[in-house]
């Protein structure tokens, strides 16, 4: 499960924020860009901007690559979806409880198709 942290020092945009507009469906750089104001000049936006788009459960290590096929092959819930690729079916280590914070994004995802 990964932790907030500032990515764009420059603009002081966290991961989470990177993450809440992943959940509302962007997909590139430049609509980060538009829905969060990363600068794309500095060095966390550069070396990390790429990493976090490409991945969808960090608890799982599920790349959005593997749950955009899953979906395009059928699973249409978020339960089918981590059935299949494990994404948000992660648990906290030190409460026992289910993470769960990638669902929204995969609901996203299941959404629009992408």
């Amino acid at each position: 499960m990964a932790n907030n942290r500032v990515i764009c020092t420059e603009n002081n945009v966290d991961y989470l924020s990177i993450r809440k507009a992943m959940t509302s469906g962007a997909r590139t750089i430049a609509e980060l860009v538009k829905l969060t104001g990363v600068c794309t000049k500095c060095r966390g936006c550069k070396s990390e901007l790429g990493a976090i788009l490409s991945s969808v459960c960090g608890c799982k290590n599920v790349s959005l690559k593997a749950v955009v096929h899953a979906v395009r092959n059928g699973a249409d819930t978020v339960k089918k979806v981590g059935e299949v690729t494990g994404a948000g079916t992660g648990v906290n280590e030190e409460t026992g409880e289910e993470c769960g914070k990638c669902k929204g994004l995969i609901q996203n995802i299941i959404d629009l198709g992408r």
